[in-house]
């Protein structure tokens, strides 16, 4: 088989359904032998102008979610991924992910924890799948 995948990125935001993603994420790296990039976006475009929510509180849930990823790394191993990185980053999901480098393949779920958005302006797996440079997987939960 050939292996077209090197490094596919998911994206989680620790919803169920970026969870699932997850799990196909590790199911495709392994069938392709590829690097897992396993990265969550701090939406820090979500807080709005709201000043209770500054960059001190961004900073915040991005430690905890840095502990979290750690363990879902360490899970993606012991699934038989090879090399996994993991990242958390500060900013706009749908921005990010899109341009993320060398990537080949980018595995959302169809919706997460931001459905208020979704109703707004559109989800970001929409926007993802309008602005990846790569293929997108749009798992559904």
């Amino acid at each position: 088989m050939t292996n077209y995948y090197k490094q596919i990125a998911v994206g989680v935001d620790f919803s169920e359904q970026s969870l699932q993603a997850l799990q196909r994420a590790i199911k495709v790296a392994k069938q392709n032998e590829a690097i897992l990039h396993i990265v969550s976006v701090v939406d820090t475009y979500s807080f709005g102008s709201v000043q209770a929510y500054d960059i001190t509180y961004a900073e915040q849930v991005k430690e905890e979610r840095e502990k979290q990823m750690e363990q879902l790394k360490d899970e993606a191993i012991a699934a038989g991924v090879t090399t996994v990185h993991a990242v958390v980053e500060l900013g706009s999901p749908k921005v990010i992910l899109t341009n993320l480098k060398d990537i080949d393949l980018v595995i959302i779920s169809a919706t997460g924890l931001n459905r208020f958005e979704k109703m707004i302006i559109g989800s970001n797996a929409e926007r993802i799948v309008r602005s990846a440079k790569c293929d997108v997987l749009v798992v559904r939960g």
